[in-house]
């Protein structure tokens, strides 16, 4: 026992100056960007109660990951949808039923959201129309039709899912909730279909069959009609010449056995998954074991310059240096940086909102760090996922 300060453990740094570190993390079910945002909003009310000379900066909002998902999300279902209604619109050349199925399509993921947050996680019609049905006979024939294969479709497409509802631990919390989302943008999708899509026909294509019986009331074809009729005559070309390569192809079914076996090995190119890329970069260094804290740092120090010459400056918002363990075994519990030892440190870079790709900077990182300090082991980390470097 002694009169004097406890063993040093831990340094941070931000930009080589010393600091303190206070790290908050969401717990179970709460919301990342609802929390990000509090603490924000809260900042600005806790920093007038310090000193002024005390610089405090939030760094490395986790929030941006989600907000890049949700955002990529957005985008790609935007365009989903644009491209069903276009298809929809140029092979039945009729806006009012492009109108009908882009309504749809949102109200179905809606009411998928809607049933997740309450948990905590071709028409038919218009190839009645073309028979020469009146518009009740239409909508009732149509929909009648297509209820029951409808219906067994989407039971088939949902049971696919049943058996994640069996998982247990991390996969549950993962896949359960990604397969109500589907399971339930399916079940809403059928119900508007049985619902929702009759009803807008009654209302909205009333004009299009009407002038369907009457064909003499319409001098000249509408905007819709004529790209409908190029297109479909562009497509019948299409289905001609298709027709007449698929025949060449069971001509020489050896060829074509050979040239699929060559496409399918060459897609095998398009396994690497898209990433969301949200400008921060978690590399973990490691000494050799029994490496004092003051080591490790003065070693930090050559790590961040190295950092600093594959990254520009003006790309670059800072480098935050965690060295060591933390004081407290709390702390440690609830870290997830794979610190073990004083000769650890966790280097994590922040990029500004226009940069180049983050990954870029990765793989010159991953080539040029091992080779600058040999002896020494780096690894870069995502979230859960560790890629161990040399």
């Amino acid at each position: 026992m002694r009169d004097g300060y406890a063993v040093q453990t831990n340094v941070v740094r931000q930009d080589g100056q010393r600091g303190v570190l206070l790290t908050v993390q969401k717990a179970g079910n709460s919301s990342t960007l609802a929390i990000v945002s509090n603490i924000l909003a809260a900042l600005p009310r806790i920093k007038a109660t310090l000193p002024s000379q005390l610089n405090i900066r939030p760094l490395f909002d986790q929030s941006l990951f989600v907000r890049a998902s949700l955002q990529g999300v957005l985008r790609e279902g935007a365009i989903a949808a644009a491209l069903t209604s276009l298809m929809i619109l140029m092979f039945l050349g009729s806006w009012r039923s492009t109108l009908i199925i882009t309504i749809s399509i949102p109200l179905s993921i809606l009411t998928s959201l809607l049933i997740l947050s309450a948990l905590g996680e071709t028409e038919n019609i218009e190839r009645q129309f073309s028979q020469g049905k009146d518009l009740h006979h239409g909508i009732l024939d149509g929909a009648e039709q297509i209820a029951v294969p409808a219906l067994v479709s989407t039971l088939s497409i949902s049971i696919v899912f049943v058996p994640m509802f069996f998982l247990t631990g991390v996969a549950r919390y993962l896949f359960v909730p990604l397969a109500e989302a589907v399971v339930f943008a399916l079940l809403a999708s059928y119900f508007f279909s049985r619902s929702l899509i009759p009803t807008l026909v009654m209302y909205l294509l009333r004009s299009e069959v009407e002038k369907r019986k009457n064909p003499e009331s319409e001098k000249r074809p509408g905007f819709f009609a004529r790209i409908h009729h190029r297109f479909e005559h562009g497509f019948e070309t299409l289905r001609e010449k298709y027709s007449n390569l698929l025949s060449l192809c069971l001509e020489h079914r050896r060829a074509f056995a050979v040239c699929s076996l060559i496409f399918c090995v060459a897609s095998l190119a398009l396994i690497p998954l898209p990433s969301v890329d949200a400008g921060q970069i978690r590399l973990h260094m490691r000494a050799k074991t029994g490496t004092r804290i003051e080591t490790t740092a003065a070693l930090s120090d050559q790590v961040e310059s190295a950092i600093r010459q594959q990254i520009p400056s003006t790309e670059l918002v800072g480098i935050l240096d965690n060295i060591g363990l933390p004081t407290s075994g709390i702390n440690l519990s609830y870290s997830n940086s794979g610190t073990i030892g004083s000769a650890d440190a966790e280097i994590l870079v922040s990029l500004q909102s226009k940069h180049h790709p983050t990954t870029q900077y990765v793989e010159r990182l991953r080539e040029q760090l091992p080779k600058a300090f040999p002896g020494i082991s780096f690894f870069f980390e995502s979230g859960r996922h560790r890629q161990p470097d040399s």
